[in-house]
């Protein structure tokens, strides 16, 4: 009898549905633009420039952070 042994990657898998999806593609945009209008002392609390600010906040919201695909 053989056994079969899960792979890491089957087990990074991890079910997502559409609706749990949107909602956090939505809260990334809105987190996006929150950073983007925060005002210079704000920002070099956070030790982010005014440009690093607006790069983040113009990516597209279908680029996501990396661990959010694992």
């Amino acid at each position: 009898m053989t056994t079969l042994s899960r792979t890491p990657a089957l087990t990074a898998i991890r079910p997502l549905s559409l609706i749990g999806a949107a909602f956090s593609l939505l809260a990334l945009s809105r987190s996006r633009q929150a950073l983007a209008d925060l005002d210079a002392r704000a920002l070099e609390d956070i030790g982010l420039t005014h440009h690093d600010a607006r790069r983040e906040a113009s990516r597209p919201v279908w680029d996501v952070p990396t661990n959010w695909l694992k």
